[in-house]
């Protein structure tokens, strides 16, 4: 079994409510549902950093896509498009 820390959360009267009824109906207690929310937040927040990595590694690894690079010219000839 993993070591737990203790922690105090301050929220609303309602919201604690509200809380209650949600942990009860998936069999919980607050603090296992609190538990799981937070495990879930820190998995996604991974799976996005992963995702921002790799996208920032493509942007600068682009894609060849054949073809030579238009000189600077080509690129504001204006009559090759009409």
């Amino acid at each position: 079994m993993t070591a737990k820390a203790n922690i105090t959360v301050a929220i609303e009267p309602g919201l604690l409510k509200k809380a209650r009824a949600v942990a009860a109906r998936r069999g919980q207690s607050v603090s296992a549902l609190l538990a799981d929310e937070l495990r879930q937040l820190v998995h996604e927040d991974a799976r996005y950093a992963s995702a921002h990595k790799r996208a920032l590694s493509l942007f600068q690894n682009a894609l060849s896509l054949g073809g030579a690079p238009l000189r600077r010219e080509e690129l504001h000839e204006r009559g090759r498009f009409r």
